[in-house]
């Protein structure tokens, strides 16, 4: 699987700037490629994307979520890909967003384009235009507080 790891900083406090990534629903007005995701309950997602003019889909299930602090998943078929994204307070209203991430290009045109670092730019994109998306909104979507520890759902006390 290849690594991909990108970090930026984000003009927002850090519970808004969680509270948006957890609307994956919104993913497609900042990802690119992304044209769909279904979240089929708390912790099982089925992403529909496109990849150089392919159209690839897959589910994934959240394994581990700590609001203000990460949200992990893994691919449980299809495109097989993986990772955490972080949340940092840095003070003074500013949060710190670090992916790390890995996929398995599926076919040659997908090695071909991570050989020339499409999907790694793509993501750096993608997390510019989330930045974008959350300063000029300045506030979420809407926002998941729940818990996920082995890919299952913590009851709320």
């Amino acid at each position: 699987m290849e690594p991909i790891e990108k970090s930026i900083e984000v003009d927002a406090p850090i519970q808004t700037v969680y509270n948006q990534w957890t609307q994956f629903a919104d993913f497609p007005l900042f990802m690119n490629g992304v044209k769909e995701v279904i979240q089929k309950d708390a912790t099982h997602l089925h992403w529909r994307v496109d990849l150089w003019g392919k159209e690839e889909e897959w589910d994934a299930v959240i394994t581990e979520q700590e609001p203000d602090i990460r949200i992990s998943w893994k691919s449980v078929d299809g495109l097989r890909t993986a990772g955490t994204v972080r949340f940092y307070d840095l003070g003074d209203n500013r949060t710190q967003v670090r992916l790390a991430m890995s996929y398995q290009p599926a076919d040659a045109i997908e090695k071909v384009g991570d050989a020339l670092g499409i999907v790694d730019r793509n993501v750096a994109s993608s997390l510019k235009d989330f930045k974008k998306y959350i300063e000029q909104r300045g506030v979420e979507s809407g926002a998941w507080r729940g818990e996920v520890h082995d890919s299952r759902l913590r009851p709320r006390s």
